[in-house]
């Protein structure tokens, strides 16, 4: 793994033929040095490439509804809930008014929030007298109810709900200065023989809170790494969708994250599949410990060192 000595080689061996050999009008080009040309562009691209791709999941992270803007959250049980900023609240959300109202999570059914009539809470920009919320699992939702810029809303995982609260002025997003990272090293980019799954396949995917989640896994891809054979198991949510990768390694807990770290890769054409590891990135669970992950499941834990992609971010709790 040690390709990025090999790019400042090529590219040595490039300036040193551009210095010591005149121009010969008439001489065929030198086979050495025209496959050294074009593996330092080649690399030059891919290493630009990567540093875009990080560029914009940090514009990402920067925006105000992104994973740092969370700054509350909690379980929710069945039963009726005072929510608020006070400490008389059953859930004592970070901000807004004393108290907001009323959370009623039945045994069956849509959750309901009532809010205290002078809370001057708001759904969709327009005063919220009350009613059935979503969450990220309903069509439309989940329903964000605001208070300023700030709002409270449920998701759920499995059968529990949860709440969460974020906040466009919070700590962690004020705080953000990028995420540490191995050096790129193009190595790691790796071509993998792709086998579908037909039928596709069930993985039980267990996240940080606890909660079990099946996934559809369409295929698995193998690679030969310091000879050695590894197989990873994506999921993808419907076929032709993006695979989506969670491994683990030897790095993990130590250098990186260690519930897992996360790999997006384009839907394969045909036996093959681009493992870019450059690409592995924090999941959100990472970067705030108000979000919900899936950690690595026992197939996706490499027995090596993956030194590419995001380190543990220094803000993570």
């Amino acid at each position: 793994m040690k390709h990025v000595r090999l790019i400042a080689v090529s590219v040595s061996a490039v300036l040193a033929l551009a210095g010591c050999k005149p121009a010969q009008e008439s001489a065929a080009p030198d086979a050495d040095a025209v496959a050294a040309t074009h593996a330092a562009g080649t690399d030059q691209a891919y290493l630009a490439s990567v540093e875009q791709w990080r560029q914009e999941r940090e514009a990402r992270l920067r925006d105000p509804d992104g994973w740092l803007s969370f700054t509350g959250s909690g379980q929710v049980a069945v039963g009726t809930h005072r929510v608020g900023s006070a400490n008389d609240n059953d859930i004592v959300v970070p901000g807004g008014p004393a108290h907001w109202g009323v959370l009623t999570v039945p045994a069956e059914g849509a959750p309901v929030f009532q809010p205290a009539a002078d809370a001057g809470l708001q759904v969709d920009g327009k005063p919220f007298a009350g009613g059935p919320l979503l969450t990220q699992l309903d069509e439309g939702g989940p329903t964000g109810i605001h208070s300023g810029a700030q709002r409270f809303y449920l998701v759920r995982t499995g059968e529990v709900y949860g709440w969460r609260y974020r906040d466009p002025e919070s700590p962690a997003l004020k705080a953000f200065d990028g995420v540490p990272h191995f050096p790129v090293d193009p190595a790691w980019r790796i071509e993998a023989k792709w086998t579908a799954f037909e039928p596709a396949r069930t993985l039980d995917l267990v996240t940080t809170n606890g909660t079990i989640e099946p996934a559809r896994v369409p295929g698995q891809a193998e690679f030969e790494l310091e000879g050695q054979r590894h197989v990873l198991l994506p999921v993808q949510e419907e076929e032709g969708d993006e695979l989506f990768f969670i491994i683990a390694d030897r790095t993990s807990g130590r250098e990186t994250y260690g519930g897992a770290r996360f790999l997006y890769v384009p839907a394969p054409e045909g036996d093959t599949v681009v493992l870019d590891f450059n690409r592995a990135q924090n999941p959100p669970c990472a970067l705030n410990g108000h979000v919900v992950c899936p950690t690595a499941p026992p197939e996706n834990r490499l027995p090596l060192r993956i030194t590419a992609g995001e380190k543990t971010y220094p803000l993570a709790h």
